[in-house]
């Protein structure tokens, strides 16, 4: 009977340790709808906000008869991933909440009333929902923290980028303009290589740019040839407007970032950041005024880089983190885009 209890005991002093070797390690997975850090949000806490939000919001409970509840969850974990970031890149910024402006926000309380079921935009719907689910002084201080570090940062930020894209014109190799998957895929592979091989980059812009001038000369009118490629240019983020809400004024210096083509259906941008300036104010010409919307955008921009730092990870119930929307994906096929490291480490999360 001794020679059987000896096994028992043993399992149950390496399962006593493996508990206190778990309790030591940071939040578990298990649970969790992300982690942040030594932070975790919980399914539960996701869960009932989308409950929440299906019992107040007409346009919730049309997503719930359609089975497309899982556009509200991911919606919801986004939202709350960006305000725990929010938190983070204020506290560093030494920027506090002005509680006064806030509360006459709160008098009349923008986030009051319904989001009707008949809205268009689905994208603009949902995240309306979810705002209206959270605690309005929660989402109405998290817009006025991102607008602060707007005011903080821009003054100081400028970034210096190449790039080129795909989709845009006929490739000069086939005569064929990539679409669809093929052109994303394309686009994708591009960046990999460029953040692997920075000389392959400026191989490449190089080769485009002379494709460029050639497509110009050629057409015997150049202004009807966009411009798909392009070096050299450094960019003060005070007089970039809706562009400083790109991953283009996100991501670090060596970063290899894939976006959608401004302006463009189904083309691809694939740019090198080459310098990044966020420590002295830069000389610009007077920056022109944003509008409240862009002005959250580019402070929620910024907290970008703090999904790697902080070690965010999201359940993958949920979807994946895209680095290019900053928002959750259903998965990295879903991305609006990625952002890859020096090396070739990729930033929407797998």
């Amino acid at each position: 009977m001794r020679i059987m209890g000896r096994p028992r005991a043993l399992v149950a002093v390496v399962a006593g340790a493996l508990l206190l070797a778990g309790c030591g390690s940071g939040p578990s997975q298990v649970g969790a709808a992300v982690i942040i850090g030594d932070r975790s949000i919980s399914v539960d806490q996701v869960q009932n906000l989308i409950d929440k939000a299906v019992r107040e919001q007409p346009y919730a409970r049309k997503l719930a008869s359609e089975h497309k509840l899982d556009v509200v969850g991911r919606a919801v974990v986004s939202q709350l991933v960006l305000h725990e970031l929010l938190a983070e890149a204020t506290e560093k910024h030494g920027i506090t909440p002005n509680y006064a402006q806030i509360d006459t926000q709160l008098a009349n309380d923008p986030l009051n009333g319904p989001v009707p079921a008949d809205a268009s935009d689905e994208t603009q719907a949902v995240n309306q929902v979810v705002a209206r689910a959270r605690d309005h002084r929660e989402e109405l201080t998290d817009t006025y923290l991102a607008q602060a570090l707007t005011d903080k940062i821009l003054p100081n930020l400028s970034v210096g980028f190449d790039y080129t894209s795909i989709g845009v014109v006929a490739d000069p190799g086939t005569g064929v303009t990539p679409q669809g998957a093929e052109a994303k895929k394309a686009a994708f592979d591009l960046a990999r290589q460029f953040a692997a091989d920075p000389a392959a980059a400026t191989k490449r812009i190089g080769s485009d740019l002379q494709y460029l001038t050639a497509l110009r000369q050629q057409s015997g009118n150049p202004e009807t040839v966009p411009g798909f490629v392009g070096a050299g240019n450094v960019v003060p983020a005070a007089q970039a407007g809706t562009l400083a809400t790109t991953p283009l004024f996100g991501s670090t210096t060596g970063s290899a970032v894939v976006m959608p083509f401004p302006g463009q259906e189904s083309a691809w941008l694939v740019a090198v950041i080459r310098q990044r300036t966020d420590d002295k104010p830069v000389a610009t010409e007077k920056a022109p005024e944003l509008d409240a919307s862009t002005k959250t955008a580019i402070g929620m921009r910024q907290l970008q880089p703090l999904f790697d730092e902080l070690g965010v990870r999201v359940n993958k119930r949920y979807g994946v983190w895209d680095a290019v929307a900053m928002n959750v994906a259903p998965s990295a096929d879903g991305s609006q885009g990625t952002v890859l490291s020096p090396g070739g480490s990729g930033r929407t999360q797998q």
